[in-house]
């Protein structure tokens, strides 16, 4: 066939195409328009569905910060830890010089009901080798899940035996908790950390709530430090727990999308318990709109740092080959009308990854006078009309500024390169039975156990071994939060329980004490939630004396 033949059948075609589509919006013809012609013409064979993911991803750049695409593969991936479960055989570990290093079991887990033991390390998995061959956690992850009732083969070394025992394990469902701590800080006062909000969230709070409640609980501190949120619908059921009947809890609305309430039911059980709600810069999304409820209504005092400002609601519009875009249609607010979501700037991304950054170097996590509070987003709460303010995420009502003063380079560089984690490993792994014999429960282990200066020269000896260099001065600085590191992670993998290793790093938690403090402060308590903070009023008469000028 001539070339000029080739030519005028590509135009019949770009033309008949163009033809069927002229009903279409404009800019929905271009786009076709551009790939069909690109898919027929190009001079190179080209990858179609690579080459319509990369456009998809290209308009989203030019949105907000959190529209987003996924393909098949990291869809599921980012979904499964809110999902409550996946399937898998039911180990939590850690690598080990090269060697799977089994921390815990998942109680009446596949694992565990097979005779898997903490300690144990794993060299097979279906004869193919992991141990010594430097393997992604990733990808070792991906050997051990697999669908619910296939079967995998895994060699286990145990202590000093010479041979390794051989496991075969049927995978099975495997639960993943977003509590991760629920325990009485006194005998009154219990403490529930939450460190995402998924599908099971709800569930887990009240199981804990409940657990508290019967041991004397009659004022609770819920800790949303560092959780990133997650479900929508989970923050929603939290809030009417401790809510009134018709009262607002978060609102939705967006150009395309009209104003959608969620308000509360009336039945919740714990409505009268008093209560301190913990956040950070770090608290997002659903944690802030659990938290801007509690605040707007006078429902809790909220300590901590202001939250991280993510208020966008994203649509998930899912493919048909299971990949899936995340679109933002609407902005979330608290009930008092607070936009939750800070400024942006659309398609630069980078400035919004950095405002995490900057506003450390502003010095907002550290001096409360480093954040303006302005007149034009000044609001009141629902209940008492105690002034609250705008601008992007929660600010609490007590605030508390970052402690860096014990942190050090030297700490920096030990925690980095992993030597604080790998001696915690080896020390259980060599003490496990005699610290249980000794300690029968996490509280024991607490009160009693000591890290040792011997302890702290091997920690240094190995931190030597991996290239960090001893500083005297910065490890002095350093002693005290390095202890409680060290015994915080020995916690947790000797007893196998997350919830170990926060009942250590708790007393040690500037956040918490704030916490405790203002709880026991009934006057405190009360005028915080009827009059608001007056360290906030003076900021604000101040930025106004300036802005005057």
């Amino acid at each position: 066939m001539k070339k000029t033949a080739i030519f005028t059948l590509a135009a019949i075609c770009v033309a008949f195409v163009l033809g069927a589509r002229q009903s279409m919006p404009k800019a929905l013809q271009k786009l076709m328009n551009a790939q069909y012609a690109i898919a027929n013409l190009y001079v190179d064979t080209v990858n179609e569905d690579k080459l319509v993911e990369d456009a998809i991803v290209g308009m989203l750049d030019k949105l907000d910060p959190h529209s987003s695409y996924t393909d098949a593969k990291e869809t599921k991936e980012m979904e499964e830890p809110l999902q409550g479960e996946f399937s898998g055989i039911g180990i939590q570990f850690n690598m080990k010089q090269d060697t799977l290093y089994v921390i815990q079991t998942t109680p009446g887990g596949p694992s565990e009901r097979v005779g898997i033991l903490p300690g144990d390390r794993i060299i097979y998995v279906n004869d193919t080798t992991i141990a010594g061959v430097k393997i992604k956690n990733s990808d070792i992850q991906k050997k051990l899940r697999g669908k619910k009732g296939t079967k995998v083969t895994v060699k286990v070394k145990r202590g000093n035996a010479k041979d390794l025992i051989t496991f075969k394990i049927t995978r099975d469902k495997i639960p993943l908790y977003s509590v991760d701590a629920s325990y009485m800080l006194d005998s009154c006062t219990g403490y529930i950390r939450i460190s995402s909000f998924g599908a099971k969230t709800y569930d887990e709070m009240m199981q804990a709530l409940d657990k508290l409640n019967k041991q004397g609980m009659t004022q609770v501190i819920i800790d949303l430090s560092d959780n990133g949120g997650g479900y929508l619908n989970s923050a929603i059921e939290m809030s009417n727990e401790f809510m009134d009947r018709g009262q607002l809890i978060v609102y939705t609305q967006g150009n395309s999308s009209p104003r959608n309430e969620a308000t509360a039911l009336g039945n919740g059980k714990y409505k009268d318990l008093k209560m301190v709600v913990m956040v950070n810069q770090y608290s997002a999304s659903a944690s802030e709109i659990f938290a801007g409820a509690m605040q707007d209504w006078d429902r809790a005092v909220v300590v901590g740092r202001r939250t991280f400002a993510k208020g966008l609601v994203q649509r998930p519009i899912r493919f048909d080959d299971g990949s899936m875009m995340r679109l933002t249609v609407a902005r979330y607010y608290t009930p008092s009308g607070r936009c939750i979501q800070k400024p942006y700037v659309k398609g630069d991304k980078k400035a919004y990854s950095e405002d995490i950054v900057n506003r450390s170097k502003e010095g907002e996590y550290y001096c409360v006078d480093s954040i303006q509070f302005n007149d034009s987003l000044r609001y009141a709460t629902l209940k008492n009309r105690r002034p609250i303010y705008g601008g992007g995420g929660i600010m609490p009502d007590v605030f508390v500024p970052l402690d860096t003063s014990e942190y050090s380079t030297y700490y920096r560089d030990l925690v980095a390169k992993g030597v604080i984690y790998q001696y915690a490993i080896d020390y259980v792994d060599k003490n496990r039975k005699s610290i249980k014999k000794q300690y029968a429960t996490v509280n024991d282990f607490d009160k009693n156990f000591t890290v040792t200066d011997d302890m702290m020269q091997q920690l240094i000896a190995a931190g030597e071994k991996e290239k960090v260099t001893y500083n005297e001065e910065q490890y002095n600085t350093s002693r005290r939060v390095l202890r409680t590191y060290l015994k915080a992670l020995i916690a947790r993998d000797t007893f196998s329980d997350q919830e170990a290793y926060t009942i250590v790093v708790n007393h040690e938690n500037p956040d918490l004490k704030a916490a405790l403090e203002v709880i026991y402060d009934d006057e405190r308590y009360n005028r915080l939630l009827r009059e608001g903070n007056p360290e906030y009023e003076a900021i604000a008469a101040r930025h106004r004396q300036q802005q005057s000028k």
